[in-house]
């Protein structure tokens, strides 16, 4: 299976989830996301391969075909390359530093030694997979020295690295103590997507004050018309390639679903929606109190109105996470013993994942989805919420500070550090539901076009198409 995969995807995860059954029997079942069924085309048509860490330390299977007939290829990680690797370097130093310093980010020389150690572990494992000349679509922050290396031992393969998280501007990137190494490694491939414009631009303008590279052209959308320049001569093209989702992994809602849940809380006239992973950078906290003012002032009445808050759990060992959860935990609390009554929560909190078929009842249910994050890539939940409302139903209020607000600028726009503008977009968009039917249906209707138009497979086109012109 070895050294004949035209087309490698390298990714922290791999697209799989280890199951243990009742007898002890273990099994690894895929797990597609957006991601693998948007890849899934490319990689079977052209024998791909999909390289990750299977989710569990000190263990991997042997490489396994999916029934879509993707080849993954596993990475073994120790408990100890998890800790300093993943929760250490790349989720306490540069998620906090990417995400403009929410909580402070914490460098550790040691984590920096894993995840130096661990890209090199990746890249060892591509370079045993890819076939002369392949084309390798490298994913996310865990993996920015991951190019550099490939370019070094591979000189043959075509590059592609791939941004999900914001990048900060070139003085917060500044403090970095291995900035130099970051870049260097970055500009091992051949194109650099990012979601936006202006996360693009931020990473032109550190390059450009970067003794050594020259930058050429600007940042544009789809398209590459900005490149650095490196000492060597090699060549990076750099642009925005904003992510999407596809609609059909979403699947059929339930028959009934939406009466059955609807009927489950109350028969309330508005249900508000929250579906996050349990992020100290949601700002999921300031939706809650942003909610729990309107429920006080009685713009919001608790007889008619729910919040229904979904939180998939995340990294539960790192402390702002643990810290981030009691928070909310303890909103949810005191909202319900204030303005709730007996069998009658107005605030209805689930911390636990959902599969797609419910999550898209609960999307197809909710009159308003709240969507807050004080800082966020894209944020696909925005797009999901927005594809399942096609008939033009449902409001959504949107972060500016989210990636997806670039796109989806007729929803009502908030900053979430300001709970007096996330408590005006919220009720903005409760009254219009009721008060300015035609418009509220003209703008989701707006949205929903656009999200049907610009899917995932179109973000992935325009990449991969990107991608081989650099050749």
């Amino acid at each position: 299976m070895s050294g004949d995969n035209s087309f490698v995807v390298v990714a922290n995860r791999l697209p799989v989830d280890l199951h243990t059954a009742p007898d002890g029997t273990r099994t690894w079942t895929p797990s597609p996301g957006g991601l693998v069924a948007a890849l899934s085309p490319v990689l079977e048509h052209q024998q791909g391969c999909w390289v990750g860490w299977p989710g569990v330390s000190d263990e991997a299977p042997e490489p396994f075909r999916t029934d879509a007939g993707v080849l993954l290829h596993p990475v073994r990680l120790t408990e100890a390359d998890y800790e300093g690797f993943y929760e250490g370097f790349s989720n306490a130093s540069l998620w906090p530093l990417y995400h403009d310093l929410i909580v402070t980010p914490v460098y550790h020389r040691e984590w920096w030694s894993a995840y130096r150690d661990v890209n090199l572990r990746f890249a060892l494992e591509v370079a045993e997979v890819a076939a002369e000349g392949a084309t390798v679509w490298v994913q996310d922050y865990q993996l920015q020295l991951l190019p550099g290396i490939l370019r070094q031992m591979r000189p043959d393969l075509r590059i592609g690295f791939f941004l999900h998280i914001p990048f900060p501007s070139p003085d917060l990137f500044r403090q970095l103590p291995w900035r130099d190494e970051i870049i260097r490694g970055l500009l091992g491939a051949d194109l650099i997507g990012f979601h936006l414009e202006s996360n693009a631009r931020n990473f032109l303008d550190l390059c450009a004050a970067t003794e050594g590279l020259t930058v050429e052209g600007n940042a544009g959308t789809r398209r590459t018309d900005a490149h650095v320049v490196t000492h060597d001569g090699h060549r990076v093209a750099v642009g925005a390639f904003p992510i999407s989702i596809d609609a059909a992994s979403l699947g059929e809602g339930e028959e009934g679903g939406v009466d059955k849940l609807r009927a489950e809380l109350g028969d309330p006239e508005t249900v508000i929606l929250g579906v996050d992973r349990l992020d100290y950078t949601k700002g999921i906290l300031q939706r809650l109190l942003a909610f729990e003012e309107l429920l006080e002032s009685e713009a919001l009445d608790p007889a008619t109105t729910v919040l229904m808050q979904v939180a998939t759990p995340s990294r539960e060992r790192i402390e702002q996470y643990r810290v981030a959860r009691s928070q909310v935990e303890e909103a949810v609390g005191r909202i319900n013993g204030t303005f709730g009554a007996m069998g009658r929560p107005v605030v209805h909190y689930l911390h636990q994942s959902l599969p797609k078929s419910e999550l898209r009842t609960y999307y197809e249910a909710a009159d308003v989805m709240l969507v807050t994050p004080f800082k966020d890539g894209m944020n696909l939940v925005a797009k999901e919420y927005v594809a399942c409302h096609g008939d033009g139903s449902g409001a959504l209020v949107l972060s500016e500070f989210a990636g997806a607000a670039v796109e989806l600028n007729e929803a009502h726009l908030c900053n979430p550090f300001d709970l007096e503008s996330i408590k005006r977009a919220l009720l903005t968009a409760v009254q219009g539901l009721a008060g300015a039917p035609e418009a509220t249906a003209e703008r989701m209707l707006a949205m929903h076009r656009q999200v049907a138009e610009y899917d995932v497979n179109r973000w992935a086109d325009a990449f991969l198409t990107s991608l081989e012109e650099t050749r």
